[in-house]
């Protein structure tokens, strides 16, 4: 292939592009790939997790703006374009019984509908390849899952003329991930090297709730090296301010440790169009050599 290469990756909110996948996107744009990143939610009802800034009225206000320009900035430092498709962000309900979710939110857009907005990005970018979330959502957000929903649509809709002829000029991309790097393989090795250590690990709890929520395993397909860009992973999320505490369990292991244990991130191949070999270790495989 003679053209320039093209990566999606849509998420659900502002931060989740630098928490998962980061320095995937980060190492093919050093490659010379252009990378999109479609946000499917203004992240408008997302709570202020970092401890220094709660209790902030301005944020609390104006939290809309705020996490655009958090997304900005974590744009400038993976070097990636952003698209917004504009959905208002569902919040994650609490409570036994769940509360119904807000008016007008993502999760309750018509599924096919919200897709043709996704569509319509796709055929203007006209991405090789694009990631998403597995059917679970990675997690289970309401919003999470409506990205799978609508990722899946748009897939196979952006190259049928006879689908939202409105939404422009036909493109098929070739390939679809999930994004897979909270894998357990990836937790258990991480964990187990930090105790060799001596080192305290923040990944006990996470293996435990693994365990009671009985979270199916996946088929990791795809191992992508980028290690060497882990620190732009690491900057880009700490540009969310609003949404990680810098003194967390996520920056307290050793960068040379996650570089020797797991210098991937993983992800799971969910469609096609081109011949390749499992396992990979590029999102391209297959395409670079169409």
């Amino acid at each position: 292939m003679t053209e320039q290469l093209r990566l999606m990756a849509v998420h659900a909110h502002p931060d989740d592009e630098s928490s998962k996948g980061a320095a995937t996107m980060a190492k093919y744009v050093s490659e010379g790939v252009d990378v999109l990143v479609a946000t499917c939610t203004g992240g408008e009802r997302g709570s202020v997790l970092n401890p220094k800034l709660q209790g902030d009225t301005y944020i609390e206000e104006h939290i809309h703006e705020v996490r655009a320009k958090e997304m900005d900035e974590a744009r400038e430092i993976l070097g990636v374009r952003q698209s917004w498709l504009g959905y208002v962000d569902s919040g994650l309900p609490e409570g036994d019984p769940l509360p119904p979710l807000p008016e007008g939110c993502f999760a309750l857009q018509d599924v096919d509908v919200a897709a043709g907005t996704l569509v319509k990005l796709i055929r203007e970018f006209r991405p090789h390849v694009i990631t998403t979330y597995d059917e679970n959502g990675g997690y289970p957000h309401p919003d999470h899952i409506m990205t799978h929903k609508i990722s899946m649509v748009a897939f196979d809709a952006a190259g049928d003329p006879e689908r939202y002829p409105e939404a422009g000029e036909p493109w098929k991309p070739l390939k679809l991930y999930y994004n897979q790097g909270f894998n357990k393989p990836r937790t258990v090795a991480l964990h187990e090297a930090l105790l060799a250590r001596g080192l305290e690990s923040p990944y006990e709890e996470w293996l435990k709730r693994w365990d009671e929520f009985a979270r199916p395993e996946r088929n990791i397909s795809t191992h992508v090296p980028c290690g060497e860009f882990f620190e732009i992973r690491d900057k880009a999320l700490l540009a969310h301010a609003t949404q990680i505490d810098p003194d967390g369990g996520w920056f307290r292991i050793p960068m040379e440790l996650q570089r020797e244990i797991w210098p991937t991130e993983d992800y799971e191949l969910a469609k096609t169009l081109v011949d390749t070999s499992l396992p990979e270790d590029d999102l391209f495989a297959g395409i670079r050599t169409a």
